[in-house]
């Protein structure tokens, strides 16, 4: 049988009402009760049932963790640190895959049934609309790895996927390749484009330049190799940006079936920075995008607007660094 708060007030001695209040945030309990109902708690083994407390507190503690690329490994990485992130602060996260959804509505229409305390939208590829549709149905919500604007209408943290696209840019410059490439992601995901207008912005100071673009059809291994192999099947360029590891890997494979290697024939730069990344066979040079930064400082508006509901939307953008690694020619 299992031990209930029954138990735990006549071992130690007190109301029932006692217990529950030692074990309700922010309720009235003297530390002399406190210590009795703890002692006797830790004794039997007692545990209280977190379904039974969100009805007391109106709380569930539940937090609607959405994602829609579960075929890139660097959400791999993302979810495991924000689960951690969460559970490390008494939270407790439900994930939603919205994998081929673009229409917020069903999503919104779950988390509300679980009563979800908030929800976090972890995505760079979802317009901002799509985490304002929960901010409008009365769930506070943190766009992660969303676009960064001066006037966000909801919570925002994550990077300028503008200024990476002039980093690659100028990195691909002063390593001295003249005919460069935009290898992006898919043509509706607000991160590509943005990495495609910061990379385009920078390399049209430079009119001697030889410049192409092209995008894949999804952030994936699949999707970066396919499109490198289409590429090489006309005249492509000394140095490309991917604008992500997942598609530079793909990029990669095809090289080196071409017999291509990777930094002397055409360079590749990545953006991310995911551990395979730095796997010794793959060995990418990316720009370094600060994820645990990135996932702490979401979770710190999370208990932020727990508190406080109306609290004004900010944007938390991070800097980004490029990491040198193997796939472009040295600096001169």
């Amino acid at each position: 049988m299992s031990v209930t708060l029954k138990d735990v007030a006549a071992l130690a001695g007190v109301s029932r009402s006692a217990v529950s209040r030692t074990f309700t945030e922010g309720a009235s309990v003297s530390a002399k009760t406190r210590c009795k109902v703890e002692k006797a708690a830790k004794e039997l083994g007692y545990s209280p049932n977190a379904l039974a407390s969100s009805l007391t507190t109106g709380r569930t503690k539940l937090i609607g963790l959405i994602s829609n690329n579960f075929h890139n490994p660097v959400f791999l990485e993302v979810f495991d640190q924000f689960t951690r992130a969460l559970q490390e602060r008494g939270l407790r996260p439900l994930i939603v895959n919205l994998t081929d959804e673009t229409e917020p509505a069903n999503s919104v229409r779950m988390l509300r049934q679980y009563s979800v305390d908030a929800a976090i939208v972890a995505s760079s590829t979802l317009p901002p609309s799509f985490a304002k549709a929960f901010h409008d149905a009365g769930v506070p919500v943190v766009h992660t790895f969303g676009r960064s604007a001066t006037s966000p209408e909801v919570h925002v943290v994550g990077i300028d996927n503008v200024e990476c696209g002039r980093m690659a840019a100028r990195e691909l410059l002063a390593r001295g390749y003249r005919r460069i490439g935009y290898l992006g992601g898919p043509k509706d995901a607000t991160s590509a484009m943005d990495r495609y207008r910061g990379f385009m912005e920078e390399v049209e100071k430079h009119p001697e330049l030889e410049v192409s673009h092209s995008f894949a059809g999804a952030y994936s291994f699949e999707a970066g190799r396919a499109e490198m192999l289409r590429l090489l099947e006309g005249s492509p360029a000394d140095g490309y940006f991917c604008g992500d590891d997942i598609l530079s890997v793909g990029a990669l494979s095809a090289l080196r079936d071409h017999g291509l290697k990777p930094g002397e024939d055409i360079g590749i730069i990545g953006l991310n920075d995911m551990e395979m990344s730095r796997w010794e066979n793959i060995d990418l040079t990316t720009i370094h995008q600060p994820i645990k930064q990135i996932i702490t400082s979401s979770v710190d508006l999370v208990e932020e607007m727990l508190k406080d509901p109306k609290r004004y939307p900010e944007a938390r953008i991070f800097p980004c660094r490029v990491i040198e690694r193997g796939t472009l020619r040295p600096r001169p």
